[in-house]
């Protein structure tokens, strides 16, 4: 088959493991399963045997992921040209593993990097690796919604007038809940001096390939960008792409971060699903957006049109954090209905069998693609619509919540990983640095993370919450009654 110079229409990693298949390959490797024949036979039948034949390891005619030089290679290529990057590096460990990587390509110990407070845990792991010091920005707060959203572009520059020597700013966009920020202009102030834009865009592959999406990480210029596939790319589960711009950056760095981080046992399967996902995408992708964006549109307008409801639209986009939306993402407030979308998300399981992205105190979060039908949505309709006639109670405005102060960092999360520590009842724990992680949802912004001063004002907060019955999370003691702490040397007598 053709490897070098194929077009968006073709797969030549797919091309080259189907190839493979044909030729009925006597296995003397492994996977030991060899095509399914020496697996459980129930898992096998259910499986299919077309998945398990291309259940492979890097033998030779497959060309290897960490050292990519034939199908592999011309696939990243493929996509590279798909999603407007210089480079395109596969990841079958998801998003987490990009994330971790270009953040090792960029910052290393002792280093700033400059990140949003309610990041990823990822981001914190890639911390605890490089020994970088984060330089935290809180993300502005939607008190309607009670959801976090990104970080602006003046926050940022702020930030690097008080920090010059930082390396790397790293931004979520869009967020979880489909809400993008003036990205271009983040893009903008950090390259102003010199510092490249790291983007966790694990929501966002979609983007490219339509013009009434928000922009993706590469049109606005941002240097790398982590990109799930898998969550509304149509690749398998766990299977996502790191774009690289070369400039600010190295790709042969970041590259080798990936590779470092990566099992050798890669996942064919896995990257099959990224060469079919980069050729659908780039051949239909306008068409898939377009067909999930009428849908998104109809349960939108449908759902907003109920009592006591309201979605978030682009009426709510008022300032650099909400600059543009991704309407499929249908994030829903049941704030007026007096339940919660825990409650929500419940009932429409048990009820209608609709299982929803996700659901928190005041929200519930639903996401539309093209694999969606007309029937699909008025399941939603008619699923949502049962939801308020069954819980119209009074509503919940009287909730608050607010961000907490970020509190002092006094240890880097590297060196907070590698303390003793000591659990302590966390009353008692004002004036010791903590070991854990404590948050509460919404809005999913960290109280206090690993190598933060615990202050008297973030107890408070965090007692505040509790005793709220806001779900506090985190901690090792689900009592919350106890802290991991850095243990205090004691003096030698």
């Amino acid at each position: 088959m053709k490897l070098k110079g194929a077009t968006q229409l073709e797969t030549p990693l797919f091309d080259t493991l189907l190839t493979h298949v044909d030729t009925n390959p006597i296995a003397f490797h492994i996977p030991g399963h060899k095509g399914g024949k020496g697996m459980d036979p129930e898992f096998r039948d259910f499986i299919g045997e077309n998945a398990l034949k291309i259940d492979l390891i890097n033998i030779a005619p497959l060309d290897d992921l960490h050292h990519p030089k034939a199908a592999i290679a011309e696939a990243e290529r493929l996509a590279a040209e798909a999603f407007r990057a210089d480079e395109t590096f596969f990841s079958v460990q998801g998003t987490s593993s990009a994330i971790m990587a270009m953040i090792m390509g960029v910052v290393g110990p002792n280093e700033k990097i400059i990140v949003p407070r309610n990041v990823h845990k990822s981001v914190m792991s890639a911390l605890v690796l490089t020994g970088a010091h984060p330089v935290f920005i809180h993300p502005e707060y939607d008190e309607t919604y009670g959801i976090a959203h990104g970080i602006t572009a003046s926050a940022v520059e702020r930030a690097l007038e008080m920090h010059p020597d930082t390396k790397a700013v790293l931004v979520i966009n869009p967020t979880y809940f489909g809400i993008a920020g003036d990205l271009e202009r983040i893009v903008a102030v950090a390259h102003a001096q010199d510092v490249p834009v790291l983007v966790d865009e694990a929501h966002g592959v979609h983007l490219p390939f339509h013009d009434e999406l928000p922009l993706s990480a590469m049109q606005a210029g941002a240097d790398v960008a982590a990109t799930s596939v898998h969550k509304l790319g149509g690749s398998m589960t766990g299977s996502s792409i790191l774009n690289v711009r070369r400039g600010l950056v190295s790709p042969e760095r970041i590259h080798a971060m990936l590779s470092m981080i990566t099992t050798t046992s890669t996942s064919y399967l896995l990257l099959a699903s990224l060469d079919a996902a980069r050729r659908q995408l780039a051949t239909k992708g306008e068409a898939m957006n377009e067909r999930a964006l009428t849908l998104a549109r109809t349960a939108r307008t449908a759902i907003n049109n109920m009592p006591h409801l309201s979605v978030y639209g682009h009426a709510e986009l008022h300032s650099e954090s909400t600059y543009a939306l991704d309407e499929t993402k249908i994030l829903v407030s049941v704030r007026e209905l007096g339940i919660t979308g825990f409650e929500v998300e419940k009932y429409l399981r048990e009820t209608h069998r609709i299982e929803v992205e996700m659901s928190d105190l005041l929200n519930v979060l639903f996401i539309v693609t093209s694999a969606d039908d007309e029937s699909t949505i008025q399941a939603l309709i008619d699923g949502m619509r049962d939801v308020v006639s069954v819980y119209d109670q009074s509503g919940n405005d009287s909730l608050s919540i607010m961000l907490p102060e970020i509190p002092p960092l006094a240890l880097s999360p590297r060196d907070a990983f590698y303390e003793e520590t000591e659990t302590i009842p966390l009353e008692n724990a004002v004036g010791r640095i903590s070991a854990e992680f404590i948050m509460v949802y919404p809005p999913g912004i960290p109280i206090i993370i690993p190598g933060e001063l615990i202050t008297t004002s973030t107890l408070e907060y965090i007692m505040a919450n509790i005793e709220a019955g806001l779900p506090v999370q985190g901690l090792e003691d689900e009592s919350l009654q106890m802290i991991k702490v850095i243990q205090q040397t004691k003096a030698i007598r």
